[in-house]
C-alpha cells in the first residue's frame, strides 16, 4: 500500500461506516461495494482492494444505499468529526 491508497475494508473501518474490519470485511465480499477510481466503475471483491483520495464509492447496507466521494483516507480510526472529514455524500 503506499500513502496515496488504503484497503477498502480499513478506509471503511476508519470513516466509521462499519463497526469491525470484519464487518467492512464481509461488506467488500458480499459485493456489496461499488468503486469507481477515474471513470471505471467496479464492484469490489476483495477486502485488500485500493480506495484512493477523489474515488466514489457505493454502498448497501440496511436497506440503504449510500454514495460518496473519498476526501482522505486517515491515519487512525479517529472520532466521528475526524472520520466525517474522509468523505463527502454525492446528491
Amino acid at each position: 500500500m503506499t500513502e496515496e491508497a488504503c484497503r477498502i475494508d480499513l478506509w471503511l473501518w476508519r470513516a466509521r461506516f462499519v463497526k469491525t474490519r470484519g464487518l467492512a470485511a464481509d461488506l467488500v465480499e458480499r459485493g456489496a461495494v461499488r468503486l469507481t477510481h477515474h471513470g471505471r466503475e467496479a464492484r469490489l471483491d476483495k477486502p485488500s482492494r485500493c480506495v484512493h483520495v477523489g474515488d466514489l464509492l457505493t454502498f448497501a447496507e440496511d436497506g440503504r444505499v449510500t454514495s460518496l466521494r473519498v476526501e482522505a483516507l486517515g491515519e487512525r480510526r479517529g472520532p466521528a468529526e475526524e472520520a466525517r472529514a474522509l468523505y463527502s455524500f454525492i446528491a
